[in-house]
């Protein structure tokens, strides 16, 4: 006889925790519990703690506000039942904290911190510590495709050229991740999950993207580079269990 087991889970504040600012307002964090088998682990929700950073609230151009809570929740429960219903025939909690670790990762965001760094490396060399320092810790507060695009209007063509030209081989792929995101997603859920990049459907309209807004750059190169990066984020998560 075999045994089947029924998978739940829930997303709720954790309320024996202190509360925190969300975009100016005070709420408990936002936590998954997921039972299986008489036993149940309980963590973070990824997209609680993604969109709480500063750079997803804005106020300009008649625009004023983030996510709202509600919307992180539908992001949430949509991406559990995906993994659920993926790994039902061999399900463990175990695996389930593998999968939701890499499949709820924002690839703009993973690769975001990479590009500061080669900014930093790029204005350090070009003789300008100064704004290197700047430009790596005001990224962190803002979007950083925002930054480089309003340098394309402070910097002369060279210099601003070479930027991005040396990002192809010195930066994670960042640009051509954020700036696809940013036509294909509307404010201000602006992400682009693992869970959705895995989708034949984006990789092809990404593909177009890249030949587009950067026919320069090798596309075969390109999608080599969000490779590594997927095999690093899988590597890590079955290293770490989340």
């Amino acid at each position: 006889m075999t045994k089947t087991y029924k998978v739940s889970y829930k997303t709720y504040f954790n309320e024996r925790l202190k509360q925190v600012s969300f975009h100016g307002k005070l709420t408990y964090p936002l936590y998954i519990q997921v039972t299986f088998d008489r036993k149940t682990i309980f963590f973070k929700s990824y997209y609680f703690e993604l969109f709480s950073k500063p750079r997803y609230f804005l106020s300009v151009a008649g625009l004023t506000g983030g996510p709202s809570i509600e919307d992180i929740i539908k992001k949430e429960n949509s991406l559990i039942d995906f993994i659920i219903d993926k790994n039902l025939s061999d399900f463990s909690l175990d695996l389930f904290k593998q999968e939701y670790g890499y499949y709820s990762k924002d690839l703009c965001d993973v690769t975001e911190d990479g590009f500061i760094d080669y900014m930093y490396v790029f204005f350090q060399d070009k003789g300008m510590p100064a704004f290197a320092v700047m430009v790596q810790q005001g990224s962190r507060f803002r979007i950083v495709y925002d930054v480089v695009r309003d340098m394309k209007r402070a910097f002369n063509k060279p210099l601003y050229d070479e930027l991005v030209e040396n990002s192809f081989y010195y930066a994670p792929p960042y640009l051509p991740l954020y700036g696809f995101m940013q036509q294909t997603k509307k404010w201000p859920m602006l992400s682009l999950t693992v869970l959705e990049w895995e989708d034949e459907k984006t990789k092809s309209q990404f593909a177009d993207y890249v030949q587009k807004y950067y026919p320069n750059m090798d596309l075969k190169e390109v999608m080599e580079q969000v490779n590594k990066w997927l095999d690093h984020l899988r590597k890590e998560t079955i290293q770490t269990g989340e």
